[in-house]
């Protein structure tokens, strides 16, 4: 891809930036964290201390003062080596940290955007519900009025960050008629699951964000790839939540959470990118060292097609991608274009890797090797932020539209 299309020499500088802590700082950690499941919380307050926890954010609010194509940069470059890390600034910042800048009050912002822009805390989004994955309109989380409070009760699944992190954007329906129209969110605070790591390393802990009592993390996710990352269940018992913590106007929960994640589908797409273009790169770099049959491998056919497709696909991933994040950055439609971002990479993040495993052999199917670590990685890309089939569900909707008008 042509990098003037998209990229100002700002963009390439961050580009640079990124590659080098990734492959310097976060790739030779990445396999033990991997195997531990724990939580890179020094590397993620390098992150944070980079600027790359706030990427898009204005400075007056903590943030680096860059653009959207600045932060799918970020993504998309730290996915090369670990997407563990990568999805940990993903999901911090368009969902624990976007919907308080776009829907939240002058308040809200500067008394938790500062917090979260600088990594000084971690942010998480409260969806998910048991019952409501893909239909997530089926929120059961409740939240019912008591003068200057709302009262929450119900649970969260699959939620990034949620053992680690300390503030959290959630929906609850709070007029049960009302079907979607009767969701709203709001923004929790408590206590790190990790205080003594938070201490340690210096962040992840604010002691002025009041403990809500009763808002607790759950049962930790044992998960297949992301096992850096933390993914856990979000529990509400009796949650007193004041007023001022609403986001946003009653009923306009759901909305503005769907708009969230039109953004939140652009990130997945250049993270699932990151990781198709990682695990080519380890493919073409081990193809030209082992040989077999007299001779490196990636001189037979049978390998170099495979190199050739997986490059092919991965620019025009490149194009869905960056195209999807100009079209944001400008204030343009772009739900189409994201969920077609979303779609295409995610699904190409399967086949690259699986292709990449198979060009490795026999030491592909082992840790010796990032690949498999990447294999296991790539599946969650289809599911997260939307399953494959609801992109072609959204893809098609909005074809039907424009021909109706």
């Amino acid at each position: 891809m042509d990098d003037s299309l998209y990229f100002s020499e700002q963009h390439l500088a961050l580009r640079e930036m990124v590659q080098a802590f990734a492959r310097a700082e976060v790739a030779p950690i990445a396999a033990r964290f991997d195997e531990s499941q724990e939580f890179p919380w020094e590397t993620v307050k390098r992150m944070g201390e980079l600027g790359l926890l706030g990427i898009p954010w204005a400075e007056e609010l903590g943030g680096a003062g860059f653009d959207l194509v600045a932060y799918m940069i970020a993504i998309h470059e730290m996915a090369k080596v670990c997407a563990s890390h990568a999805i940990t600034i993903s999901a911090h910042t368009t969902l624990g940290t976007s919907p308080i800048v776009h829907f939240g009050t002058d308040a809200q912002k500067e008394r938790y955007v500062p917090r979260l822009a600088s990594g000084a805390v971690l942010g998480g989004f409260g969806l998910t519900e048991p019952g409501a994955g893909s239909d997530a309109g089926g929120t059961r989380t409740s939240a019912v009025r008591k003068k200057d409070h709302y009262v929450l009760n119900g649970t969260k699944r699959f939620i990034t960050h949620a053992g680690v992190g300390e503030i959290f954007l959630v929906t609850a329906v709070t007029e049960p008629t009302m079907g979607t129209k009767g969701i709203t969110s709001f923004i929790l605070t408590k206590e790190t699951c990790d205080l003594d790591a938070a201490r340690r390393v210096g962040i992840g802990h604010d002691a002025s964000l009041p403990v809500m009592k009763g808002f607790r993390s759950g049962k930790k996710e044992d998960k297949l790839g992301w096992r850096a990352s933390d993914t856990r269940e979000l529990i509400f018992e009796d949650v007193e939540v004041p007023v001022e913590n609403r986001l946003g106007e009653e009923g306009r929960g759901f909305i503005n959470f769907m708009q969230t994640l039109d953004a939140g589908r652009v990130g997945v797409a250049a993270l699932s990118l990151g990781l198709a273009e990682g695990a080519c790169e380890q493919a073409l770099k081990y193809s030209t060292e082992r040989k077999q049959f007299g001779q490196a491998i990636a001189h037979f056919q049978g390998v170099s097609f495979q190199l050739a497709d997986m490059a092919t696909e991965i620019e025009a991933g490149k194009h869905l991608v960056y195209h999807a994040a100009w079209l944001a950055q400008h204030g343009k439609p772009f739900r189409k274009e994201a969920a077609m971002a979303k779609l295409f990479c995610s699904e190409l993040a399967m086949r690259a890797t699986t292709k990449a495993v198979q060009i490795h052999g026999g030491y592909g199917y082992t840790k010796d090797y990032p690949v498999e670590r990447m294999m296991r990685d790539a599946k969650v890309c289809e599911i997260g932020e939307g399953t494959s089939e609801i992109q072609r569900v959204l893809i098609s909707r909005q074809m039907l539209r424009e021909v109706g008008a």
